[in-house]
């Protein structure tokens, strides 16, 4: 072994142990419990979309909700490959972290943050304006913080308790809609003469061609959610992950034109267009009654809030991870006695509250910035795809989308974003005045060296009596700087080195790398090679400090483990290569390290 003046620090937790409070034997989440908490955000559509569809395609509202299904299940495809390649939080984010840049990813992570607040202000608020048409007296603002409150409340307390009051909803939910639909088909007039009638609205020529883009467009708000599995993905038991999709693909290509036909079988166009607000519970009380009314809204405000519950799981993960990697501060890594990490959930729970209080309820600007986000969030994740075939050809999989399935569902979410500006460019206008904000502060993160040093020299010029100000940032620049990343190097191929060394200066505030060269036999022992290269470098990135440790061993798990813990390199500061197809290990089974080339 070669090593140059390795100095140990106090033991650093593994993302596991900051995620579970040290406690890596958490229990994971069985395919009901994960499908629950994203079921109940995507299902939830089906309270809405198909009035949204009639309003832009009228008659054409089933045939572009069986198109989005059909959009639905290409990205199954794509949401299949990526995140079983790398099973770790952070669905788009993670997937462009290790395909790119730290920052590009970013970007992906604050649209995804953008949805998930949208998404839980907008759910909460619909919610209890449901209950206040049973309850007038019910006051819609409180009752959407207090729902908020509920929700963060059951998050603190741990996923997999919050996960069993998800499920409760989403059995009743299904139950409802699955009652819905049969008083529904039986209420059919025999002679099918209102869809007959309604027929006769369609329309022709460029007509019919703007009908079924706008209504596509519109339509695609009844997938929002289904990117939400993949932002908890480690919190979900081995194999699950495929199965929340196929259960999210089916609820909403089953349900959603299904609520669409009957609608249009029951209804003139002008009447649905009219109820479009509360269409499902006006259908109800004509195929049910009063009672039944009372049940579709009840269950409205329950699924309604379970959307809450997910917004919440899934911005934990996500901004935890992010945390980790440093783009968002190391401050949001505490956790309780529980396990679960409380100052995430509470900083959204009061981000969301005061942007409900600033809008005062009125949620218009809201509505513009969770469309975009999520299918932003969705197409980039179709590009992640593409990067991830490009860029990590060996790295190994359980499942290949083919292109033409990347390359459509694409297209397809692309274009969705166009119409919905299209029907309304203020959306569009909306987003930018939440997606700035939230991106500067990534900035602001990702930037950290240059503006403490910019700190510096103004703290040097106005204030050189005061030492202590100036020593302060000293040793915070020093902190960053000082620590350790580890990379492993296969061989002393000069270039591959060079590219890794790059990545580290363009992506991490560190300047110290652990250089780790592991070799079966002597044969293999590249350590004259590596040094030689090492020279070479040193000219280009005088800025590092480079250690080289050569040991005898293979590439596992195991070692992985025996690194991270006998130098104090936390995992996620571990960069590898892409493992290959021969290696019997995957991506997630090595902790969290970082693919960069």
């Amino acid at each position: 072994m070669d090593t140059v003046h390795i100095k140990h620090h106090g033991q650093t937790p593994t993302p596991t142990e900051l995620l579970y409070g040290g406690v890596s034997s958490k229990r994971k989440l069985n395919q009901v419990l994960a499908t629950a908490i994203c079921g109940n955000d995507i299902t939830s559509s089906c309270l809405y979309v198909a009035a949204i569809a009639a309003v832009y395609a009228g008659v054409l509202a089933p045939v572009v909700l069986v198109a989005v299904g059909l959009v639905l299940y290409l990205y199954k495809k794509i949401y299949t490959e990526v995140v079983e390649a790398l099973p770790l939080n952070g669905g788009a984010y993670n997937c462009l972290l290790n395909c790119t840049s730290k920052f590009t990813a970013s970007l992906a992570a604050c649209m995804t943050i953008l949805s998930y607040i949208a998404t839980a202000v907008i759910s909460a608020k619909t919610g209890i304006e449901y209950l206040h048409h049973l309850w007038p007296s019910i006051a819609v603002i409180k009752g959407t913080i207090i729902i908020l409150a509920i929700f963060a409340v059951l998050t603190i307390i741990g996923i997999t308790e919050s996960a069993i009051v998800a499920l409760g909803i989403f059995i009743f939910h299904i139950s409802v809609l699955t009652i819905f639909c049969i008083l529904g088909f039986t209420s059919f007039p025999s002679d099918f003469s209102i869809i007959s009638a309604n027929l006769k609205t369609l329309p022709s020529g460029n007509g019919l061609l703007v009908a079924l883009f706008l209504g596509f467009s519109s339509a695609l708000l009844g997938v929002s959610g289904f990117e939400s599995s993949a932002n908890f993905v480690e919190e979900q038991a081995q194999g699950v992950f495929r199965k929340t999709l196929r259960n999210m693909l089916v609820a909403v290509i089953i349900f959603n034109p299904l609520t669409s036909l009957i609608s249009l079988n029951l209804l003139p166009l002008e009447e649905i267009i009219a109820n479009k607000d509360h269409l499902l519970s006006h259908i109800a009380y004509q195929t049910g009654g009063g009672f039944f009314k009372d049940v579709v809204v009840a269950d409205a405000v329950l699924v309604l809030s379970g959307a809450v519950l997910t917004s919440f799981v899934g911005v934990t993960g996500l901004v935890h991870r992010m945390a980790l990697d440093q783009c968002f501060p190391r401050f949001l890594l505490k956790s309780n006695r529980r396990g679960t990490l409380h100052r995430i959930i509470i900083t959204f729970f009061l981000l969301c509250s005061s942007i409900l209080i600033i809008t005062k309820g009125r949620l218009l600007s809201l509505a513009g910035v969770y469309t975009i986000s999520f299918l932003g969030v969705m197409t980039l994740f179709g590009i992640g795809n593409i990067l991830l075939k490009i860029r990590r050809k060996e790295l190994k999989r359980t499942y290949r989308a083919g292109w033409m399935t990347v390359l459509i569902a694409i297209s397809a979410t692309s274009l969705g974003i166009i119409g919905n500006v299209i029907i309304d460019y203020r959306n569009f206008l909306f987003f930018l005045h939440y997606f700035i904000p939230t991106v500067l502060l990534v900035i602001i993160m990702y930037m950290r060296i240059p503006i403490l040093r910019s700190l510096l020299h103004a703290a040097n010029y106005a204030m050189t009596k005061i030492l202590v100000w100036r020593t302060i940032i000293i040793d915070e620049m020093f902190s960053l700087t000082n620590q350790r990343v580890m990379l492993f190097a296969r061989g002393g191929r000069l270039d591959r080195l060079h590219k890794a060394l790059a990545y580290v200066m363009k992506n991490e505030t560190s300047r110290r790398v652990l250089l780790v060269h592991l070799y079966r036999s002597e044969s293999e022992n590249q350590e004259t090679e590596i040094k030689e290269a090492l020279k070479a470098l040193n000219q280009i990135f005088p800025e590092l400090e480079v250690e080289l440790v050569v040991r005898q061993g293979a590439f596992s798990p195991g070692t992985i483990d025996q690194l991270s813990k006998e130098f104090q390199i936390p995992k996620n500061n571990i960069f590898i290569g892409a493992p290959e197809e021969k290696h019997p290990f995957s991506v997630q089974d090595l902790g969290g390290v970082r693919i960069i080339f």
